[in-house]
């Protein structure tokens, strides 16, 4: 006797690319308070996110990842999540920080080599730190989304990777073990169509990512993630779950990186100019911008000021990043453990004697 088993991954998409309903939309569109919010976050992440580049292109910012293009998915992570929640984040997640409330100074100073920029969060300060190897970050979430539910706290963990990290022992690994413990973790993989200069195409053989969810017994969903009101419907949906005691979900949101992947990096090596075209016409801002218009929430006056404002914060931000004054050498021994190893604190008295002028 031969058994079939049968899985599907559904899709959803909401607008279209000038911002135009494809159909009847989901509640959260009435919202026009978070709709509004969500357009503004985006904004002020685009501006800061060109800021961060200057900065670095003139030698005041260390490397730097670029947001661009994954505005919408941010802040819709940052909208769905509760304050209780734990945001596992990956590189390039700096829309959700903000709503998360991590300040653009403390970004800027991450990102400018001073650990003060991620060593504590005062308004979200069991979110993990920014983790830029490759994926290693499932592991964590699933680590605290057990400790969740061995304490059986009412709480989910949100965990970012992208689409290139989805192929590495480390995500799938934590997938299957948030399906066969049933954890309360989402999985949000970015797919911008690029893991570096390796293609989306060439990365997996799988038909979607959101697919690799049904090996571990989770359900996966793909999501438009220039579509906001997809976007986060589908959030909202697998916290509720998440919370509820009903497991983990993996959410691919496709979307296009349209800059460098970071500013090391010169993208026009490997993609063309036709295919970064396509892409900026299925911009999420803009579209949003659009429905916006379109529904009476937003006009030219609004923007102009709404860009002012944005760019307001972001020059106060870098402002207070550049005034802010060098750590000690000595710092960068102090946020590597809990305990400086013996083999280490010989090392760091040298250091500490140098700077202050001692004898080495």
């Amino acid at each position: 006797m031969r058994q079939r088993h049968e899985f599907h991954v559904d899709s959803t998409r909401y607008l279209d690319n000038h911002g135009k309903p494809l159909g009847d939309l989901p509640p959260l569109a009435e919202d026009s308070d978070r709709v509004l919010a969500a357009y503004r976050n985006m904004v002020l992440t685009r501006t800061f996110d060109a800021k961060a580049i200057a900065l670095q292109r003139t030698g005041k910012c260390g490397t730097y990842p670029s947001v661009l293009g994954h505005e919408v998915i941010g802040t819709a992570i940052g909208q769905s999540m509760a304050k209780t929640d734990v945001f596992v984040p990956y590189y390039r997640d700096q829309a959700a920080h903000m709503l998360r409330g991590v300040s653009l100074k403390e970004m800027l100073l991450y990102w400018g080599g001073d650990e003060r920029g991620s060593a504590n969060w005062p308004e979200c300060p069991q979110d993990l730190p920014i983790s830029v190897p490759i994926a290693t970050q499932c592991c964590h979430a699933v680590g605290v989304a057990s400790a969740f539910r061995i304490r059986g706290e009412d709480r989910a963990v949100v965990c970012c990777v992208g689409d290139g990290g989805t192929s590495k022992g480390d995500f799938l690994e934590s997938i299957n073990l948030a399906g066969a413990w049933h954890l309360p973790v989402v999985f949000v993989a970015i797919n911008n169509q690029w893991a570096i200069s390796t293609p989306r195409s060439l990365q997996t053989g799988a038909e979607t990512i959101a697919q690799k969810a049904i090996s571990a017994g989770l359900p996966g969903h793909v999501v438009d993630g220039n579509d906001y009101f997809a976007t986060s419907e589908a959030l909202d949906n697998a916290l509720e779950r998440a919370r509820g005691g009903k497991g983990g979900t993996l959410i691919e949101a496709v979307t296009y990186r349209l800059g460098d992947h970071t500013t090391a990096d010169d993208a026009t090596r490997y993609r063309t100019a036709e295919d970064l075209k396509r892409a900026w016409e299925k911009d999420g801002i803009k579209r949003l911008q659009n429905w916006l218009h379109d529904n009476g929430h937003w006009s030219a006056d609004k923007e102009k000021a709404l860009q002012a404002e944005a760019r307001a914060l972001v020059d106060k931000a870098v402002e207070e990043y550049l005034a802010t004054e060098a750590e000690p050498p000595t710092a960068m021994l102090d946020s590597l453990f809990e305990t400086l190893p013996v083999a280490l604190q010989g090392q760091r008295e040298r250091i500490a004697n140098k700077y202050r002028g001692g004898e080495s």
